[in-house]
């Protein structure tokens, strides 16, 4: 059974609304949600963005994959079809019935292997949908 893909209308090769908020943001959180978004951007050529729900979101075309967001003590790298994606390094939290995050904390060490893994596997996973239903 072939379930739908959620699609954001309006993702765009680079918006300029996603770099002015990666700039609002400083301190060490800005930091981790640049680099971490920037290896969202570096997924392919065919990567979209676009601000959904305030925060930057990356796109397969118009399927998205995977966002960042910052709050008040951490970050949130996210993952729009997390649920099904391999864990190993059970980083992964959340428990709704599609999407899952990463929770990041300045001076925490995190698994920079696994995380970059995570970002890979959803966009590699969205691709395949996209391709071959």
């Amino acid at each position: 059974m072939k379930n739908d893909l959620l699609r954001f209308h309006g993702a765009v090769e680079r918006d300029p609304a996603i770099d002015a908020w990666l700039q609002k943001h400083t301190g060490e959180l800005g930091a981790m949600a640049r680099q971490w978004f920037a290896v969202m951007r570096q997924c392919g050529d065919e990567v979209r963005e676009l601000l959904h729900d305030g925060c930057p979101t990356a796109c397969l075309g118009d399927v998205p994959f995977a966002y960042v967001n910052v709050f008040t003590a951490h970050l949130n790298v996210g993952f729009f079809q997390g649920a099904s994606l391999p864990d190993p390094a059970g980083l992964l939290q959340g428990n709704g019935k599609y999407m899952r995050h990463v929770k990041l904390r300045p001076g925490t060490p995190a698994d920079e292997a696994a995380i970059a893994g995570l970002i890979e596997a959803a966009y590699t996973a969205i691709k395949e949908r996209i391709e071959h239903g």
